[in-house]
């Protein structure tokens, strides 16, 4: 349970990872990392015939497909390793500790698998705090041997309500920021419980059910939706947070979408 500072307001912050606080698809990545070929078409494939929950299909290559089959818990973590992030991650897990007297708890609940995510945001992220998928690995050859959790769909939402009962914060004071569609499930589910949804990504199913979208290159823009949202900021208190932190907001056009780019005050006007 999280000990509350006289005054503070106690949220929930849970981002998901591909794509969301990085540029890549793990998949992707780790198929490169293999040398081998058609991830896409096989993640397409299982898609199609609705197989395994959407954002588990490389959890479910790395355990049936032969040629995934010779994944290892250090072929995860080199991926990690290479995978390429979003923009200013330290300074959102910094800022969120305290927004004028809300403090968001950051955590990632993400259907990568759980080494990728640690290995990318090692020294960022706590440990602790990332759920990603588990795998069971056998003695003595190291072969992924069973699959113990995967927080996809249905999955994330177990995950996020397990986090929200044993942090004792009310779901009403969580924000989840997604991009994709495994990501339906729990924002339906935050949104029903008068929580705050953010996406990431102009993707049809989830731009539609998010409670706001932001587009950007910079994780830092989530923020946006949070002070207005919750902090109840208006936009030129928005702007002046964003200077005192050595950022300049430009092109932000906010219509039902925030897209906006951030960029260091030192290099604005050169």
């Amino acid at each position: 349970m999280i000990a509350s500072s006289i005054g503070t307001r106690e949220y929930l912050f849970v981002s998901d990872f591909d794509q969301t606080l990085s540029f890549n698809d793990s998949g992707i990545v780790l198929s490169e990392l293999l040398g081998l070929s058609g991830y896409r078409e096989r993640v397409a494939g299982l898609a199609r015939i609705h197989l395994v929950q959407q954002g588990a299909e490389l959890s479910y290559l790395i355990l049936h497909d032969p040629e995934f089959r010779r994944v290892r818990k250090e072929h995860l973590a080199e991926v990690g390793r290479l995978i390429r992030l979003k923009a200013n991650i330290p300074m959102l897990v910094d800022s969120l500790e305290n927004l004028d007297g809300h403090r968001f708890s950051f955590y990632i609940i993400s259907a990568a698998p759980e080494e990728v995510v640690k290995a990318a945001l090692e020294g960022i992220v706590p440990a602790d705090h990332i759920f990603g998928t588990q795998f069971r690995y056998a003695t003595g050859t190291g072969e992924v041997e069973s699959i113990t959790r995967v927080p996809a769909g249905y999955g994330k939402v177990a995950v996020l309500d397990q986090l929200s009962k044993n942090l004792s914060i009310g779901t009403d004071r969580v924000v989840y920021v997604g991009d994709g569609s495994s990501d339906i499930n729990v924002m339906l589910h935050v949104n029903r419980l008068g929580g705050v949804t953010i996406a990431v990504a102009e993707n049809d199913h989830v731009s539609q059910i998010a409670k706001r979208t932001v587009l950007g290159d910079d994780v830092l823009g989530v923020l946006i939706p949070i002070l207005e949202e919750i902090a109840e900021w208006d936009s030129i208190r928005i702007r002046a947070f964003f200077t005192s932190r050595g950022l300049v907001v430009q092109e932000w056009s906010k219509v039902q979408t925030d897209s906006l780019k951030i960029m260091s005050a030192a290099t604005v006007g050169k």
